[in-house]
């Protein structure tokens, strides 16, 4: 909708990239430290090289987090780009400029403020409070301990302070505003002619010449690729699966070294009656909050069915008395101490007698009580032969690849010995050019890799195997040429039915464009509307009432004297003529359109602010990039 949006998009997709940094997603971007020797950096900044493998790491962060965000639309190829891999680079230095910026300021974050963005994670027991079992585990799995991801948080929400704090300070003249929304809502009033490209196809004749022109001068709209006809082999998890088995004996050997793992602790759920003493109480007021803690219990013998009525009018926790003193499922470490120890000790619909607190006097009652149970190895038996199946898969799976490598590289004239000794089916496709074919979909030789070894000149010329070449996570492939065919053009007899009818229509389109723009001229000259069609009102704000390319060329147009006309061409139809006879605004303006619209350009000033911000920083900090290191590894001399 606002030019300025597009015209600083990639501006303003650095700043966008610096700031969303998967702060709360335990993925965790390496500490920063140099990794190699300074001469040998990419980029510097405050005197610290990024090394080239700071840079590979960075790219792959990236490729990972876009694949389990985009799902079935992701396409690594579009991250493998040049300009891609740059970018991830000059990202790596702002963010490393705004750390050093932090440093020197000395920007902190409070413990309360890392404590309460830590425990919005999403790491939750069944009772709503914090599971810091399942936290520690998911940081385990990244590598990382809690000091460490404390650390990688306090720095990320610096970061955020730091460009909120921008961000905020900035913001748009009213009159800017309002001037962008007045453009944004005008009306133009259009009347169209059109000259359908249909007319004029009668007037046009078509000679062998003219097809044999854009023939020759259009040879590559007729240029069939080179191609090979292909043998390979894929090593994946179905077919290591077809190797791996576990047997009786070792699910039974894992289970009795594992019995724990396999037991249901025992369940207790439990109530109670708080009646509550305040810190530092005196003796007397003490002694008061016993004694009615007392006669509670006293009601609560007598009365014992009506325990959860009682806790509803008496207890003073107002997180439990609502609930009639529900305090859910019991976990070890979940209640202070005396107050633990006390339902552990209860049978089964049990009341205690007073029970001491540092938050006063407790009357507690176990509700239910589940037993412990064992789980039997049969109902084990699937668990356990899945768990031993991924490890020995994993294994197996690391030995086959080796063998493939090995196979392939010493025996390198055919797939057969690397087929018989892993196991594996030599199939064969054809028609596979130098890069993916979308309509091939995922088959594992339609990989921009694997078709770059397939075409290597060691592949072509000497028929020799490629390296085994990893396509997806747990799947390699290796192949060889069977058959090369060199690119070739389609015969000009095989086409000409096809450039016929096409120049034709380039030709039909040049008369309409030609009587157009006399129409055009004409109308310019004399102001005349005749044979334009009824007045439509055109806005940016609402979808146009002609075609898209007319309504493009009718806001592009000068209005500054009234009629105005244009021309433009339209895609499918011919050509247009456009005359535009008056621009006004609506007589009532969306108010709640504007408002956001004012927002929405104090957002993109704000950003513009923080992209200045971050330059000025890399300058201060002497930030720079080594144009003769900064090349893709890949594309390395």
């Amino acid at each position: 909708m606002f030019d300025f949006v597009r015209n600083n998009k990639r501006i303003l997709q650095g700043v966008l990239l610096l700031l969303i940094i998967p702060s709360f997603v335990l993925v965790g971007v390496e500490s920063y430290q140099n990794r190699g020797d300074s001469n040998n950096g990419v980029a510097s900044v405050d005197g610290r090289s990024i090394t080239q493998q700071e840079w590979d790491d960075a790219q792959r962060r990236q490729i990972d987090q876009a694949r389990q965000q985009m799902g079935p639309q992701f396409d690594q190829k579009m991250f493998e780009t040049p300009e891609a891999k740059r970018e991830v680079l000059e990202n790596l230095v702002a963010e490393r400029a705004v750390n050093a910026e932090i440093a020197r300021s000395h920007l902190t974050v409070s413990d309360q403020a890392l404590i309460t963005a830590i425990q919005g994670t999403g790491f939750k027991k069944p009772d709503g409070s914090f599971d810091m079992d399942a936290y520690k585990a998911a940081l385990a799995a990244q590598g990382m301990t809690p000091e460490m991801f404390d650390a990688r948080m306090r720095r990320d929400m610096a970061i955020q302070q730091l460009a909120g704090s921008i961000q905020s300070t900035a913001f748009a003249p009213r009159s800017v505003a309002s001037r962008i929304s007045d453009i944004n809502d005008q009306e133009r009033e259009v009347q169209e002619l059109l000259f359908p490209i249909a007319n004029y196809l009668p007037q046009v004749k078509v000679t062998d010449d003219m097809v044999k022109a854009f023939y020759d001068k259009n040879a590559t709209l007729f240029q069939i690729p080179e191609q090979v006809k292909a043998e390979y082999v894929v090593l994946d998890a179905a077919a290591v699966e077809k190797q791996v088995s576990v047997t009786d004996a070792e699910v039974a050997a894992f289970y009795n070294a594992n019995q724990k793992r396999f037991v249901t602790p025992e369940q207790r759920t439990a109530s109670h009656i708080l009646i509550t003493k305040a810190q530092g109480a005196k003796p007397a007021e003490e002694a008061a909050a016993k004694a009615k803690a007392e006669a509670v219990l006293a009601e609560v013998r007598k009365n014992p069915a009506d325990f959860a009525e009682i806790a509803k009018k008496q207890s003073q926790d107002q997180g439990s008395a609502a609930q009639g003193g529900d305090l859910g499922t019991v976990e070890r470490g979940g209640f202070v101490k005396p107050v633990e120890d006390a339902i552990y000790a209860l049978k089964d619909g049990e009341v205690s007698g007073i029970v001491a607190s540092e938050f006063g006097f407790h009357i507690i009652k176990v509700t239910s009580v589940k037993p412990s149970v064992q789980k039997p190895l049969e109902a084990a038996k699937a668990e356990i032969t899945d768990e031993l199946k991924k490890s020995k898969l994993s294994k197996k799976y690391s030995e086959l690849a080796e063998s493939l490598n090995d196979i392939v590289f010493e025996q390198s004239d055919s797939l057969k010995p690397a087929a018989d000794k892993l196991g594996l089916q030599i199939q064969t496709v054809d028609g596979l050019g130098r890069k993916a074919n979308p309509a091939l979909g995922a088959a594992p030789y339609n990989n921009d890799k694997f078709l770059t070894a397939l075409f290597s000149n060691e592949s072509i010329k000497n028929k020799r195997n490629t390296e085994a070449v990893e396509v997806a996570p747990a799947t390699l492939i290796a192949g060889r040429v069977v058959e090369f065919k060199p690119a070739t053009k389609r015969p000009l007899a095989e086409v000409e039915a096809q450039i016929r009818q096409r120049v034709t229509q380039e030709e039909a389109l040049r008369l309409a464009r030609q009587a157009g723009e006399a129409k055009l001229a004409a109308a310019k000259a004399s102001g005349d509307a005749s044979g334009f069609g009824d007045v439509k009102i055109l806005s940016r704000t609402k979808e146009p009432t002609v075609n898209t390319a007319g309504a493009l060329a009718v806001f592009k147009a000068d209005v500054t004297k009234l009629p105005a006309y244009v021309g433009v061409d339209v895609p499918g139809v011919g050509y247009g003529v456009y005359r535009i006879g008056k621009v006004s605004q609506p007589a009532q303006l969306d108010t709640t359109r504007r408002t956001q619209e004012a927002q929405q350009i104090g957002g993109l000033v704000g950003q513009a602010e923080l992209y200045n911000f971050v330059e000025a920083i890399k300058v201060k900090n002497k930030a720079k990039i080594n144009a003769a290191g900064a090349k893709p590894a890949e594309q390395a001399d």
